[in-house]
């Protein structure tokens, strides 16, 4: 990253990140990469209820089904959304409405226009990522379906913002 160029920061969440919210850092770091964009857009997730996950890396299913497309989950480990977070994110990405409605209730209300679902980016897909927790393997092959064509059509957003933004912001 050269100086003066914007820096953008997205928090994919969902209940207990260890299944669709790592998988949608996961997808979104390798996408950034690939486009070059890896140095410019910090990426992390959480999740609303995670405190009895934190700590603890993603569902061994969902760094499987990961693998088998070529990304690598195994260095992230579980958080839970903080305040702090609706601070430091330009986009805060929910799975889902519940999470998304519970994200709405914690954040301040500067900061409430950061609040999207993941699904709004994709061109007309399924409105939201279902929970693979207590399902079987297509489950978690779903989640990565959706999670790839969100993730492709938002490098395109953030690249597109990145482009036009003026030099020296942050």
């Amino acid at each position: 990253m050269e100086a003066g160029e914007k820096r953008l920061g997205v928090l994919m969440v969902c209940m207990g990140n260890i299944c669709r919210s790592p998988t949608a850092e996961g997808v979104l770091r390798h996408k950034l990469r690939a486009a070059g964009l890896d140095g410019r857009v910090h990426v992390a997730s959480a999740g609303t209820h995670g405190d009895y996950h934190a700590g603890s890396p993603p569902d061994r299913r969902s760094q499987a089904h990961a693998a088998r497309r070529g990304y690598d989950l195994s260095a992230q480990r579980a958080q839970r959304v903080e305040s702090l977070h609706f601070e430091r994110y330009d986009y805060i990405l929910a799975m889902d409405e519940a999470n998304l409605e519970w994200l709405r209730d914690a954040c301040p209300p500067q900061h409430q226009a950061k609040l999207r679902l993941l699904m709004a980016y994709a061109p007309g897909g399924a409105p939201v990522v279902p929970d693979p927790y207590y399902g079987g393997p297509a489950g978690f092959d779903a989640v990565l379906d959706l999670v790839e064509q969100a993730c492709d059509a938002f490098v395109n957003h953030l690249a597109q913002q990145l482009s036009q933004a003026p030099s020296g912001t942050s």
